[in-house]
C-alpha cells in the first residue's frame, strides 16, 4: 500500500470523527478519466454529511406524522359518532385493544367471583379513628391480589356510613401516605382524602411504582439511574407488558373486590351496586383516565394535571411510551370511551421532572431522557374540545367538566370545584363536605409514618412485577411456537406470507406511504486500480433520504452483471467504516466492503440512521405511538436502494446479498426477511435469544443495563425471536457469524437459537442454506466462512 493511500485513509478517520463531507477529504486517485457521477444520476453537490441530513430529515418526517395523528384519529372514530348504538358498540370492541396495548392482558385473580381473593389488612395502623361522637373512620394499610404472584399495596380509608367507593391514585413521586396528608411531600389541596371519606366514600390508595432509582439495577451487575418505572418498562415492553398496564390491573383488581364486598356487605339481599369512581393526580391521573376508559363499572373519573394533547409523548419519560397508542387512543378518545359517564378534567400543577436522575457514585448513567412539564392550558382545552364530540352523541355534555385550578391552571390539584364535580358524578345530589371537615380529622395527622416501611413496600411491589415479567418472558416461546409451528414444505409455503405480514405489521410497523421517485444523485469519492467509489443519495419520502457508497469493480466486461453485496455498518457508524483500513474501524469491520469489491462483487455500503445518540433514538420514541419503529423507516430506505441497485447495468438483480455487523446485524434480522429482493442474508455479531438479551435483569449482557433505551420492541417475545425472523428468510440462504469473545451474546445462546433455524431448514430439505460459524474473536467481521457462503450462493462455487 502506498504512503499516499495510507495518508488518505488516515484522513478518512478524521471524516468519521468530524463528519466532514467526503469530497473534501477523501481525494480521488489518478487516473481521473472516469465520470465524476454515475450515468443516469445527477451530480451530488451537498456539503453537509448524509448522516446528519438523514437523521434531521427523519425527525421532520416523524414529527409531521405525529402532527397529523389527531386528524387521523378523528377520521377513524367519525363513522361511529352517528348514533349512540354504533358508538357504544365501537367502544366496547376497542376496550380490549386498549388493554392489549397497555399490556393489561393477564387474568386477574380478583376477577374470579368464586375465588378467595379479598382485601388483607396489614400492620399496626389504627383500626379506627373517632372523628366525632357518631363518626368513625377506619384507616388501614391494605394488600390485595391482582395477578398470580402479583399484589397491590396501599391504604384504605373506610367511613362509618358507606355511600360509594373511590380508587384514588397519587402521582408516582408520592406515597399513599403523602396523598392522605400523614406524610409530607404531596403538593395537593389539603383535605382531599378526608373530604371524600366525609362524603361516605371508601377510599383505596394504591402504591405506584415510583420515579426513585434506589432499586433500579442488580447489585451483582450494575445499579443505574433509571427510575423504577423505566427499569420495569425496559424489562416488560418486549413481553407485551407495561408499567401502565400493571397499574391499571391493580386499579381494576381493587374495583373487582370493592364491587363484590360492598354489594354484599352494604346492600344486603338487594345486591344493589355501590357507585365506584377513580381519580388521580399526575401519573395517577393518566392511570385513572385509562382505567375508566376500559372499565364501564367506574361511574365517575377525575383526572388532575395529566390530560392534554399527546403528540409530544416522545418528549415524556420513556415509561409512558405506548405502542400504537396515538393511532386510536389519544386522551380525547379515551375520554370519549368514558362517555356518557362522568369525567372531570382538572387543569392544575403537578410534580414535574427535568429528566433522568443524576447518577450517583456507583450508578451507571443509562436512563433515557424525558421530561414531565405542566400541561399547557391551551392543550388541555383543545383536547377537551375534541372529547366533547363523544359526549354530545349521548346528549351528555354536562358529564364532561373542565375545571381550571388557579390562574391558567397553575393552582393545586383537588380544588373544591374539581372535587365537587367528581362527587356530583359519583353521588348525584351529594354535597362536597366543607373545607372545615379536615379539622375534625386531626387524629389522622398524628399517625406515625415509617419511611423505611414505605421504602420496603416499594421494593416489594417492584420486585413482584419484575418476577412476573421474567416469568412471562421465560414462557413466551410457547406462544411463538403455537404461531410458527410448521413441519412441511407445503405448510411453510402456505403460511410464510401471512407470518411475514404479521411481523411487518405488529413488530416492525408498516409505513403506508408510496415511495417517491428516487432522484438519484452521486459523486465520485475514490478511484483505485481495482474499483471506483461513488457517494450516492436517493429520495425515499418527503424529508427522508437513503444513501451510502457504491463500490464498482473495474474491468467488468460490457453486458456482464455481477452479484451485489450490501455491507451494513453498526451503531454510530458510517459507510466508510466498512471500507477503511485504518486501525479503529478496521478492528471491527476488517474493511469487508473493500475486500468484497476486490473479490469482484458490486458492493453498496448504506448509511443507516442509527447515528447521533439521542438524535436518532428519539426517532423510535416518535414512531412507537404510531405503531412504527426505527426499522419501519430503514425498511423503506432499503426498499428504495434495492429498487435502484437492481437497475444498474453492472448488477445481477436476482443476486443481491446483505451482510451486517452489530446494529447492521439487527438490520439483517429485520430487513431481508421482509424485502425478498435480498437473496442472501448474513447476521454478524447480533444473533441470539433476543427477548432474553433485551430484558434479563440477571445477565451482564442485557440491554436493561445500557443506555440503548430504543432497543425494546413491543411484544417481540410473543411474536418472533431471532429464530422466527430467520425462518422468514427461507428458502433463501441465511448465515450467522459469531465470535466467542463477542461479549454481547454468549455462544451458548447463539447456538441454541440457531438450532431452531437449522431444524427449520432441515425440514424444508435445504440444510445447506443455513450456516453458523463461530470464531475465536471479539465483536467483529470474521470474513472466512461468510465469504465462502457468499461465493457458494451468489457465484455457485
Amino acid at each position: 500500500m502506498t504512503r499516499k493511500l495510507r495518508c488518505c485513509q488516515w484522513i478518512v478517520l478524521l471524516v468519521l470523527c468530524s463528519s466532514v463531507p467526503l469530497r473534501f477529504v477523501w481525494g480521488c486517485q489518478e487516473p481521473a478519466d472516469t465520470p465524476e457521477f454515475l450515468p443516469g444520476t445527477a451530480l451530488l453537490r451537498e456539503a453537509e454529511p448524509l448522516d446528519r441530513r438523514m437523521v434531521s430529515g427523519l425527525q421532520k418526517f416523524c414529527l409531521r406524522e405525529l402532527s397529523q395523528a389527531p386528524q387521523r384519529r378523528s377520521e377513524l372514530w367519525e363513522p361511529f359518532l352517528a348514533a349512540r348504538e354504533t358508538l357504544t358498540a365501537r367502544v366496547q370492541s376497542r376496550r380490549l385493544e386498549l388493554l392489549r396495548l397497555i399490556g393489561a392482558v393477564d387474568q386477574r385473580v380478583s376477577a374470579d367471583r368464586d375465588g378467595m381473593a379479598e382485601f388483607e389488612f396489614l400492620g399496626r395502623w389504627p383500626r379506627a379513628i373517632q372523628v366525632s361522637s357518631d363518626d368513625v373512620i377506619e384507616a388501614r394499610r391494605v394488600r390485595w391480589p391482582v395477578l398470580s404472584s402479583v399484589s397491590a399495596e396501599g391504604l384504605m380509608m373506610i367511613p362509618d356510613r358507606i355511600q360509594a367507593a373511590v380508587v384514588l391514585l397519587p402521582d408516582a413521586d408520592w406515597t399513599p401516605e403523602m396523598l392522605c396528608g400523614v406524610q409530607a411531600g404531596a403538593d395537593v389541596t389539603a383535605g382531599l382524602v378526608e373530604r371524600l371519606v366525609g362524603a361516605g366514600c371508601v377510599v383505596v390508595i394504591p402504591t405506584l411504582i415510583s420515579r426513585d432509582c434506589h432499586h433500579s439495577g442488580n447489585p451483582a451487575i450494575a445499579m443505574t439511574n433509571q427510575s423504577h418505572r423505566e427499569y420495569l418498562y425496559r424489562q416488560a415492553f418486549v413481553a407485551g407488558r407495561h408499567v401502565i398496564g400493571y397499574e391499571v390491573q391493580k386499579i381494576l383488581a381493587a374495583v373487582d373486590l370493592l364491587e363484590r364486598v360492598l354489594r354484599s356487605e352494604q346492600q344486603g339481599a338487594a345486591g344493589e351496586a355501590v357507585p365506584l369512581g377513580v381519580g388521580g393526580v399526575g401519573e395517577g391521573g393518566l392511570l385513572a383516565l385509562t382505567a375508566a376508559a376500559v372499565d364501564s363499572r367506574l361511574t365517575a373519573c377525575w383526572v388532575a394535571g395529566s390530560f392534554q394533547e399527546r403528540e409530544g409523548l416522545w418528549r415524556e419519560p420513556v415509561y409512558r411510551n405506548v405502542w400504537r397508542l396515538l393511532t386510536e387512543f389519544g386522551d380525547a378518545e379515551q375520554a370519549g370511551m368514558i362517555a356518557p359517564r362522568s369525567l372531570t378534567i382538572e387543569a392544575c400543577r403537578v410534580p414535574v421532572s427535568a429528566g433522568a436522575a443524576v447518577a450517583d457514585a456507583g450508578r451507571a448513567a443509562v436512563a433515557a431522557p424525558g421530561r414531565i412539564e405542566p400541561c399547557r392550558l391551551s392543550s388541555v382545552q383543545a383536547e377537551v374540545m375534541r372529547a366533547r364530540r363523544f359526549f354530545e352523541v349521548y346528549d351528555a355534555e354536562p358529564k364532561l367538566q373542565l375545571i381550571v385550578s388557579g390562574p391558567d391552571g397553575a393552582g393545586l390539584p383537588a380544588s373544591s370545584q374539581a372535587l365537587a364535580s367528581f362527587l356530583s358524578g359519583l353521588l348525584p345530589g351529594t354535597d362536597l363536605p366543607t373545607a372545615s371537615l379536615p379539622l375534625k380529622l386531626a387524629a389522622l395527622r398524628d399517625i406515625k409514618v415509617d419511611a423505611g416501611e414505605c421504602a420496603e413496600r416499594q421494593r416489594r411491589q417492584l420486585e413482584e412485577l419484575q418476577e412476573h415479567v421474567q416469568r412471562v418472558i421465560r414462557r413466551s416461546h410457547q406462544t411463538r411456537d403455537s404461531i410458527w409451528q410448521s413441519v412441511t414444505v407445503d405448510d411453510w409455503s402456505a403460511r410464510q406470507d401471512r407470518l411475514r405480514a404479521l411481523v411487518y405489521d405488529e413488530l416492525i410497523g408498516h409505513l403506508p406511504h408510496a415511495l417517491l421517485s428516487p432522484d438519484v444523485r452521486s459523486r465520485k469519492v475514490r478511484e483505485t486500480q481495482e474499483y471506483l467509489a461513488y457517494e450516492v443519495e436517493l429520495r425515499v419520502f418527503e424529508d427522508v433520504l437513503a444513501g451510502g457508497i457504491l463500490l464498482l469493480p473495474k474491468g467488468i466486461p460490457a453486458g456482464q452483471r455481477r452479484p451485489a453485496v450490501v455491507c451494513q455498518h453498526g451503531l454510530e457508524g458510517v459507510p466508510l467504516d466498512t471500507i477503511s483500513r485504518d486501525s479503529r474501524p478496521f478492528a471491527s469491520y476488517k474493511a469487508f466492503s473493500e475486500q468484497l469489491v476486490q473479490q469482484g462483487y458490486v458492493v453498496f455500503a448504506p448509511q443507516n440512521p442509527y447515528r447521533g445518540g439521542d438524535e436518532f433514538r428519539v426517532l423510535q420514541r416518535m414512531s412507537n405511538p404510531l405503531g412504527r419503529t426505527l426499522f419501519s423507516l430503514i425498511v423503506e430506505q432499503h426498499r428504495q436502494l434495492l429498487n435502484w441497485l437492481q437497475t444498474l447495468p453492472q448488477v445481477n438483480a436476482d443476486q443481491i446479498a446483505f451482510y451486517g455487523l452489530s446494529y447492521g446485524g439487527k438490520t439483517a434480522m429485520r430487513v431481508p426477511p421482509l424485502l425478498q429482493q435480498y437473496r442472501v442474508a448474513i447476521c454478524s455479531g447480533d444473533f441470539t435469544d433476543w427477548p432474553r438479551t433485551i430484558s434479563a435483569n440477571d445477565e451482564r449482557f442485557s440491554y436493561v443495563f445500557t443506555g440503548e433505551y430504543e432497543i425494546p420492541e413491543w411484544n417481540l417475545a410473543h411474536l418472533a425471536n431471532y429464530a422466527e425472523l430467520a425462518r422468514l428468510m427461507s428458502p433463501r440462504p441465511f448465515m450467522v457469524e459469531a465470535g466467542y469473545k463477542d461479549g454481547g451474546q454468549p455462544a451458548e445462546l447463539v447456538a441454541a437459537e440457531f438450532a431452531k433455524v437449522r431444524r427449520h431448514y432441515d425440514r424444508l430439505g435445504i440444510s445447506e442454506r443455513a450456516e453458523l460459524e463461530f470464531f475465536d474473536g471479539p465483536h467483529t467481521i470474521h470474513g472466512v466462512g461468510t465469504f465462502r457462503f457468499l461465493r457458494k450462493h451468489l457465484l455457485g462455487e
